[in-house]
């Protein structure tokens, strides 16, 4: 779906007003929902979260997190529902079975570095993870799913798009109001800068760390080339800034609705379209698993990776969750 373009800007308009009822409904049933306990795991379970529908950078945070504890000896399993699959789960993610219709897009990202698990309940799918080996659990979103306890939650925050109006779904993009999302994090994760004044909405005393999103080294060959970009996800500006700052010269661009199941069809005009821009079609590697086969090898895939302004606060917070760990000698 694309976000409708109320749930951006101040909350104005009618349609906001109109909807706060329902909204209302929205937020209370969030609330009783999470006002259940959760299992506890025996292994430390870190959550990148965020408060808002739709992408924050969270599936990128997850992957930094499982690399800093893969380097401390840690066995690290992702977790996630598998948002845009049809699988249920628990079920570990295969990429050469499985493809972005069966699990989704960001579970195949996962599954290409680490032990992947997709699961309608989050508490389900870690039993499987913690039979199969897992020693820690770091979910990719689920701040909202009460269903598993939480020994760390991150509240990823876009510095874009903030919180949106800061209304409740269906008047504004939020899952749930922010204090209750912050209440239950142990800090937040500003990606970019504040430009939606989110921080001012954050508890004083809610610890806030700071990264962005920079090109990946395959970026650095696109420099001066024309491309063709096109995407499906939820913050399209934030791909169409990376290839700008990676030097590429955009010729063109085309961004779909998040989550875009591409078919033959699409690729076919994407192709042609490039062909006549004379530019290369580049898209995100998380459209790329969406992608039919036949057509991934006449697209460039950009990738970013996640740059702290400094890294030791977040290595501080995962400190005595590593420490619980058993690491063999």
């Amino acid at each position: 779906m694309r976000a409708p373009g109320f749930w951006s800007g101040d909350g104005g308009g009618i349609m906001p007003l109109l909807l706060s009822p329902i909204a209302s409904i929205y937020a209370r049933t969030t609330a009783k929902r999470m006002s259940q306990p959760g299992w506890q795991a025996p292994v430390p379970v870190i959550c990148c979260g965020n408060a808002t529908a739709g992408g924050a950078g969270k599936t990128t945070v997850a992957l930094d997190l499982g690399r800093r504890l893969g380097n401390r000896g840690v066995n690290v399993h992702f977790l996630l529902r598998g948002y845009g699959g049809k699988l249920k789960g628990p079920v570990r993610v295969d990429p050469a079975k499985h493809d972005s219709r069966a699990v989704g897009d960001e579970a195949l990202l996962l599954a290409a570095e680490r032990p992947t698990w997709i699961a309608a309940d989050r508490a389900a799918g870690a039993k499987a993870a913690i039979e199969a080996g897992a020693q820690a659990i770091v979910m990719d979103d689920g701040l909202q799913n009460p269903t598993l306890e939480k020994d760390l939650s991150l509240l990823v925050i876009d510095g874009g798009f903030g919180f949106g109006n800061g209304k409740v779904i269906p008047s504004g993009p939020l899952r749930e109001p922010v204090a209750a999302a912050a209440a239950r994090s142990q800090a937040a994760l500003l990606i970019g800068e504040d430009e939606s004044n989110a921080l001012a909405q954050l508890p004083p005393d809610l610890p806030v760390l700071r990264a962005r999103l920079v090109p990946g080294p395959d970026a650095a060959l696109l420099s001066g080339q024309p491309v063709y970009a096109f995407c499906g996800i939820a913050s399209p500006r934030k791909f169409f800034a990376t290839l700008q700052e990676s030097g590429a010269v955009i010729a063109g661009r085309m961004a779909f609705a998040d989550h875009y199941p591409f078919d033959a069809g699409d690729l076919r005009d994407i192709l042609a379209e490039a062909e006549r821009l004379r530019a290369i079609p580049v898209t995100t590697k998380k459209d790329f698993v969406r992608i039919p086969a036949a057509f991934r090898s006449r697209v460039t895939v950009v990738t970013v990776k996640l740059e702290w302004d400094d890294p030791a606060r977040m290595e501080m917070l995962l400190d005595p969750l590593a420490a619980r760990v058993p690491v063999p000698a």
